[in-house]
């Protein structure tokens, strides 16, 4: 934010839900009441707090007395599971671990961080502090959600919710990855982050100040974040978003970089349109070391932005240029490389240069709860719904992501692995001797033990894909807004909700009849046409 700027943020107060562990002090549950009372830490005293939910922001505390009347020092640990607020966290982003002095008679405020429990250890020798309060700071914007998402499944409807929690902790001054770690504009990570904002909050105006941000700090020809493929998500975002709510003035201002982007693309192409590009070759991090997934995904992908980009040039007026790109997407769209990857294979699915119904029956329906990711997962998603799996996308969201909330998750996670699960202690508990901790003894590349973020935007993906399928809302802005219903219902009895549009919120309700069809309700705003 620039000086002189409204934070747009708002802080809220938080009470701690439950007292996790404590170690000599004195009336430890009068941290839960919401009065006067208070609990003493003695010198070495230590109380664990658990939140009941991931938030982002400090930890304020408020001392009556000290004795002796002078400040005490106390270390407070902030963690998103109970292991890391009990371990050693990571520092990098965002400090996670601090030693701090306590006002007597006064209030101190500690953190900016993401986290859910929080640890604090009287360090003082021979001081015993009165605390009447230790409550959560909540720093976060409060834009209206006017999205929604109900269902015959609580679990499909507590993942829609968790998915929107978790990218709007990622609301900050732009959209970040993680509100712990690493507080960042990743481009790669905000198109699904993206397409939850647009399915919850409508055409909010942090999509835009995140797209231009990042432009702003990579004058071609670097690639944005570092890597080339995150050049290419910039354009489906910008391409995503402007289909969706229009592009007005924001959409002519980016025609200049556009086009020299898709040139610098298309430079890297060779003459059969097989594409070379050079930077970071990054997909996600769990292809990160299989090279032919990286070759596969990065082909599909140039095809995408090069046909995604050819649009938006066409929406502005530039036809030659417009003609040129689309022509060299529909020839790097038919080079199709080998992969086993499930990822990959989605992304030559949505780029349409591989059958849907062939990828999901020979790889993305196989084994279908391993080998994917919290990131890429939306895209196996997406690729699975074209194939008409739409029942097989269900239990992969009951599943996957479900199995991050039955281990205690209240937002989703930068990596996860089902096999993590058997036998592991849930982020919620106290570590146990001789078990696996799902937090401290997994993870892989940058990702590992306690500096795993536990509230990662990209994993987000199934609320938008819910909403899109379930409730079977797809909405346009061009040339006038439109929108489409065309529910997808699998073993569910009925779905509901509402979805915005350029012009106003539909919703919708659809129920199962006795005969197996479905039973549907529109309500749509003035001004949207009905396709």
């Amino acid at each position: 934010m620039r000086t002189g700027e409204t934070d747009p943020r708002t802080r809220r107060f938080v009470g701690a839900t439950r007292i996790v562990s404590a170690r000599g002090v004195a009336y430890p549950d009068n941290l839960l009441r919401d009065d006067a009372s208070t609990c003493d830490l003695p010198p070495g005293g230590a109380v664990l707090l658990d939140f009941g939910r991931e938030m982002h922001g400090a930890v304020r505390f408020d001392v009556p007395i000290i004795e002796p009347k002078t400040p005490a020092r106390v270390r407070v640990r902030f963690g998103e599971s109970v292991s890391e607020a009990l371990g050693e966290p990571d520092q990098d982003h965002a400090i996670h671990d601090h030693h701090v002095r306590l006002a007597w008679m006064g209030r101190t405020e500690v953190g900016e961080t993401g986290f859910r429990f929080v640890h604090v250890e009287n360090e003082e020798p021979e001081a015993t502090i009165r605390v009447r309060v230790i409550q959560g700071v909540s720093i976060v914007r409060e834009d209206p959600r006017i999205g929604t998402f109900r269902c015959s499944d609580p679990r499909l409807e507590e993942i829609w919710r968790i998915g929107a929690d978790t990218v709007h902790l990622c609301m900050q001054d732009h959209v970040w990855d993680g509100p712990k770690r690493d507080r960042l504009v990743w481009i790669g990570d905000l198109h699904p982050e993206a397409m939850v904002v647009a399915t919850v909050w409508g055409n909010h105006p942090i999509i835009a100040s995140s797209l231009d941000h990042v432009r702003d700090a990579t004058p071609l020809p670097a690639w944005m974040n570092g890597i080339s493929s995150y050049s290419l998500w910039w354009i489906l975002v910008h391409a995503d978003w402007h289909e969706r709510f229009a592009g007005g003035a924001h959409l002519a201002e980016q025609g200049e970089y556009l086009a020299a982007l898709l040139e610098q693309i298309a430079n890297r192409l060779d003459d059969d349109a097989s594409e070379r590009l050079d930077g970071h070759r990054f997909l996600e991090w769990p292809t990160a070391r299989d090279g032919s997934a990286i070759d596969a995904g990065l082909q599909a992908l140039c095809a995408m932005a090069l046909a995604r980009g050819a649009g938006l040039l066409a929406r502005l007026g530039r036809a030659r240029e417009s003609e040129r790109f689309a022509a060299l997407a529909d020839r790097a769209r038919r080079v199709v490389r080998p992969t086993g990857s499930k990822q990959a294979a989605a992304l030559q699915v949505l780029a349409g240069s591989r059958d849907a119904l062939e990828a999901n029956q020979s790889l993305l329906s196989v084994d279908p709860f391993r080998g994917i990711s919290t990131f890429y997962g939306y895209y196996v998603l997406q690729a699975r719904a074209l194939a008409g799996d739409h029942q097989g996308c269900l239990d992969l969201i009951r599943t996957y992501w479900g199995g991050m909330c039955a281990m205690g998750a209240t937002t989703f996670w930068e990596g996860f692995e089902i096999d993590w699960m058997e036998g592991a202690t849930r982020i919620d508990e106290m570590p146990v001797p001789g078990r696996k901790d799902i937090h401290a003894d997994f993870g892989d590349h940058c990702y590992v033990g306690l500096r795993h973020s536990l509230c990662h935007g990209w994993a987000a993906g199934p609320t938008a894909w819910l909403s899109e399928h379930v409730l079977g809302v797809r909405t346009g802005a061009h040339p006038t807004p439109w929108a489409t219903v065309d529910p997808r219902l699998a073993d569910l009895e009925w779905a509901e909700g509402s979805v915005p549009t350029a012009a106003g919120v539909i919703e919708v309700a659809h129920r199962r009849r006795d005969d197996g069809s479905i039973e549907t309700r529109i309500q749509a705003p003035e001004g949207v046409t009905m396709r």
